[in-house]
């Protein structure tokens, strides 16, 4: 049986309007108490209505957590075998499922102490849907604390070790699909991507990662940080593996707003299309940031040396330039910050006030875990909470909304150029990965190992475009990453061109 909430005392609402700047009477505070008396009924009312849930349709086991022997590289968090669909378009297909995303009956932690111990009792939209297709979910690959890391050192179960080089970052947040994909261990994985969660780890790990258009696949059951720049897509050993996971995935879903307006492409009817016909701009800046993290030489000359053999391919190459670029980052930071401090972290895991599916065993699980335990989070989430607060305390929200409509600036500036070409090219970063930080690293390394690679990532979440990282070689034997980016809805384009370079030869041997 639920317990009703409890009506506040004239002590407790006198609190609350000193912390407002109010100034009531002891008489006032018990005029208010009587005018609440209504609202809490319906309160009353509200525990004792069943809400809907997710469907969950396919029995499992809830599997285990695997030691170090069946775990090298830190990125399983959960091992499990559910089973879908006897036939359909992922039948045979072993999928890795980011654990930041609920699967019923599973534990899942998203990389943080606050959450540990909680088990979904839903399976997130993109799990049946993966399911309903045939395929086979093998269990729940690591990530970072709360998703707010691209490296691979912040997950509270230990870093995740990036199969080229146990010593390197896996990349982050969604370090554990890449490196699983890149392991062999599965051959498609869900990612998530924020700032380059999905393309960071891909690029670094060598596999195939797409971040699709805003809005083409539903967070329905996932854990999310900002409602404006949450992105859910495949992590694939191949292009085809990521045409075929995203045709699946992708589509309109009633629980979730942001696909209110999705447009699902021909994805697998994009393979083996050839280069020859596309029109690809390479972006000046994405290869000139010349402050804070600058691209590396190497890592230059590898994603020109793929851009010219498209072009030998057929595909026409010119360089254009977008200033704008280079203060996507900026805009992508008023958007984040006090977006993660208020819907992430304050709001609980969800937030409020957007007309979907709130998984409320989630919230619950996530307040109880981070009110009781602040301290246990990491570095960085803690670096989002109190300046992404600051900022909203101390400005009111005024740069937060002044990033939201210079993202529509940004968006702009991206398609006047998509009007002229079917894809902008640039490097996925700009360097190959990192070392795992020691574990008595100074805070300001911990943060900067963190979050210092992103500066051709996170535009493209401030702006929705999809964006696909393409293995293109390796420096020092470390991967590199040719980032394509195309018009909204046209994943399509992006898998053409991603299949056409695959099929010109083995990127390990570049």
């Amino acid at each position: 049986m639920t317990t009703a909430p409890r009506l506040p005392t004239a002590a407790e609402i006198l609190d609350l309007a000193q912390g407002f700047g109010m100034t009531l009477t002891e008489a006032d505070a018990d005029s208010f108490r009587g005018l609440m008396v209504g609202s809490m009924a319906s309160y009353a009312r509200l525990d004792e209505l069943a809400e809907p849930k997710l469907p969950v349709r396919y029995p499992r086991l809830p599997g285990h957590r695997p030691g170090p022997q069946e775990n090298p590289l830190n990125a399983w968090y959960w091992k499990c075998e559910i089973r879908g669909a006897a036939t359909g378009p992922l039948a045979g297909k072993k999928i890795a499922v980011k654990d930041n995303i609920c699967v019923a009956g599973v534990p899942m932690m998203n990389g943080s102490r606050v959450l540990e111990g909680y088990v979904p009792d839903v399976d997130a939209t993109v799990v049946t849907r993966i399911l309903d297709a045939g395929g086979t979910i093998v269990g729940k690959a690591a990530c970072e604390d709360l998703c707010f890391s691209a490296g691979s050192h912040t997950c509270a179960t230990g870093p995740i070790r990036n199969p080229h080089s146990p010593q390197h970052s896996a990349g982050g947040s969604s370090g554990g699909s890449a490196a699983l994909v890149a392991a062999g261990e599965v051959e498609m994985a869900l990612g998530g991507d924020q700032g380059g969660s999905i393309r960071t780890p891909s690029g670094w790990c060598g596999v195939y990662g797409l971040k699709p258009t805003w809005g083409l696949v539903p967070m329905t059951g996932g854990m999310p940080i900002s409602y404006s720049v949450d992105h859910c897509g495949p992590i694939c050993d191949s292009v085809e593996n990521v045409a075929r996971l995203l045709a699946v995935i992708a589509g309109p879903d009633p629980h979730d707003p942001r696909t209110v307006g999705a447009r699902v492409g021909d994805f697998v009817g994009a393979l083996g299309q050839p280069a020859k016909g596309l029109r690809i701009a390479a972006l000046k800046e994405g290869f000139g940031h010349e402050t804070g993290n600058p691209l590396t030489p190497d890592t230059g000359k590898k994603v020109r040396l793929a851009l010219s053999k498209l072009e030998d391919a057929g595909a026409a190459v010119e360089e254009v330039s977008i200033p704008l670029h280079l203060d996507g980052p900026h805009i992508w930071t008023g958007i984040i910050l006090e977006g993660a401090a208020e819907m992430m972290i304050k709001g609980y895991a969800l937030g409020n006030n957007w007309a979907g599916y709130y998984t409320t065993s989630l919230q619950e699980a996530f307040a109880r875990g981070w009110r009781s335990r602040p301290d246990d989070v990491s570095e960085t989430v803690k670096l989002v909470l109190l300046l992404g607060e600051y900022m909203h305390r101390n400005y009111h929200n005024r740069y937060h909304a002044k990033a939201q409509n210079l993202r529509v600036l940004l968006r702009r500036a991206y398609d006047e150029v998509l009007a002229r070409y079917d894809v902008i090219a640039m490097p996925t970063l700009p360097f190959p990965a990192t070392k795992i930080p020691a574990p008595d690293c100074s805070r300001e390394n911990y943060v900067d190992l963190a979050l210092n690679m992103q500066q051709n990532t996170c535009p493209f979440d401030a702006s929705g475009h999809p964006a696909f990282t393409v293995p293109c070689g390796k420096v020092a034997g470390l991967p590199v990453g040719l980032m394509l980016v195309g018009k909204h809805f046209d994943e399509a384009t992006l898998i053409r061109a991603g299949h056409a370079f695959e099929r010109l030869g083995d990127w390990k041997k570049t």
